[in-house]
Formats: C-alpha cells, sequence, structure tokens
C-alpha cells in the first residue's frame, strides 16, 4: 500500500509541474523562430491556433481591432508552418489537419461577427484553405 501511495504521489506531482509549465505566447513565437525545420510546424500551428482562439474571446468581448491583429497573427503562423512543412517534409499531414479545423473555426467565427467584421475572417479562411489544397497537393503529387 505505502508503494502505490509513493508513486500516487510522484505521479501527482509530476503531473502538477508539466501543468505549470505551460508556455505563454510570447515564449511560443520567440521559439517558432529558433526551433529546427522538422519541429516548426507544430510550434507555428500552436501559436496560429492560440491566437485564433484569442480572436475568437476579443471578438466575443467588443474588442474588434485586437481581434482583427490575431488574425493577421494567425495567417502569419499558419504560412510559416506550411514553409516548414514543406521544407522538411515533416507533419505535413497533421498541418494539412489542423489548417482545415482552423479555417472552419474562422468559419464558424464570421457568421457571429457583424457584417463590416466578416471580410477579414473570410479572407483568412481562404489563406488557410489555400494552403491546405498546397499541403495536400504536395502530399499526393507522386500518386
Amino acid at each position: 500500500m505505502l508503494k502505490q501511495s509513493t508513486v500516487f504521489a510522484v505521479l501527482l506531482a509530476t503531473c502538477l509541474v508539466c501543468a505549470g509549465r505551460q508556455e505563454t505566447l510570447q515564449d511560443l513565437m520567440a521559439r517558432c523562430e529558433s526551433t529546427k525545420v522538422d519541429d516548426r510546424p507544430a510550434v507555428c500551428v500552436e501559436v496560429a491556433e492560440r491566437q485564433l482562439k484569442s480572436a475568437d474571446d476579443l471578438y466575443t468581448a467588443g474588442k474588434v481591432d485586437e481581434a482583427r491583429s490575431a488574425i493577421k497573427e494567425v495567417v502569419t503562423y499558419s504560412e510559416k508552418a506550411h514553409d516548414a512543412a514543406m521544407q522538411s517534409g515533416k507533419r505535413v499531414k497533421n498541418t494539412e489537419i489542423d489548417f482545415r479545423k482552423m479555417a472552419a473555426k474562422l468559419r464558424d467565427i464570421k457568421r457571429t461577427v457583424n457584417f463590416d467584421d466578416q471580410e477579414p475572417l473570410q479572407a483568412a479562411a481562404e489563406r488557410l484553405e489555400s494552403l491546405r489544397t498546397d499541403l495536400l497537393t504536395h502530399m499526393f503529387k507522386g500518386k
């Protein structure tokens, strides 16, 4: 019984330490630039996903200008993820799937905002779909 309690305590402590180490967005952005090309798609996609979540929250809060800025970052980091995936040949499929999900989320957000605020969301969704199509073409070019 003592062994089980000790193992449980060690596992709990490990989980708490890992949960407390979540990188900030700024840390991820800096890491995106310095990480090796093989790992860059995953880091850039995480930045884009966090910015997308932030944009959704900002639109909900009525902070349209800040939300537009976050949407621009979504596109920028998606392009970086695309370029790194194409260059390295790693995580191409996962990056394509992530782009599809983010484009769908952008279209969902678009439906909830004022008509005047929809254009940047539509443009971002179209850009992600373009990047996604490029990745699909790359994956199936030899078949």
